[in-house]
């Protein structure tokens, strides 16, 4: 069978408009089965002539001839539809065998760009402390820090550094960009006086490349 609508893709709708007519045509052959059954139940290979070679008179010779003639047809068409019917649904899986391939590469393709893209972290938050402005601003340990204000992995040097633009920041929202999980997240930290010590709450280390 040429492909529905002339190339397109199968579609379910598709198979189950094939499924449907499979029905019809094994809806027909029974009729035409039941209709030689009433015939004295010649079916499709009794002799319709007698014993002598005349034609029978107890039976409808031309309902039985056209019965087994729709029989025969019926059944090539059935055969016929039944292969449609199977290379629809082959398709149909091939289709959704290949979009979950593509969907997977694409996810793939879209997380390896993404680490790709990612910058150069320098420290990594290694504690922090409950309540504090750096808890506050959502900074979490493990995040590794790839911006603190104006510091980033080409200038840094030490600590000394981060310390430094924190002092010239009290009070003012400081942007900080850090890695999390694999993406690139921003979080705006004000340094301040709190209950606890320093004005950040939370222990920096720098990363060994």
């Amino acid at each position: 069978m040429a492909e529905p609508g002339g190339g397109r893709p199968v579609t379910v709708s598709d198979v189950q408009q094939l499924v449907r007519r499979k029905d019809e045509i094994e809806a027909q052959i029974k009729a035409c089965y039941e209709l030689l059954e009433g015939q004295k139940g010649v079916g499709m290979h009794e002799p319709l002539v007698d014993a002598e070679g005349f034609p029978r008179a107890d039976i409808d010779l031309y309902q039985v001839r056209t019965a087994r003639h729709n029989i025969i047809c019926l059944q090539n068409d059935h055969k016929a539809l039944m292969k449609q019917v199977e290379e629809a649904l082959h398709k149909l899986h091939a289709r959704e065998k290949e979009k979950h391939a593509k969907d997977e590469a694409e996810a793939l393709a879209e997380a390896m760009s993404q680490n790709q893209s990612l910058p150069q972290a320098f420290a990594k938050v290694n504690t922090v402390t409950p309540g504090s402005p750096a808890s506050i601003s959502g900074l979490q340990v493990d995040d590794e820090i790839v911006e603190f204000g104006s510091v980033n992995a080409n200038n840094f040097q030490n600590l000394q550094n981060i310390a430094t633009v924190v002092q010239h920041s009290e009070g003012r929202p400081l942007s900080v960009t850090v890695i999390r999980g694999g993406r690139r997240v921003h979080v705006g930290l004000t340094p301040k006086r709190w209950a606890g010590k320093g004005l950040l709450g939370c222990n920096i280390i720098p990363l060994q490349r």
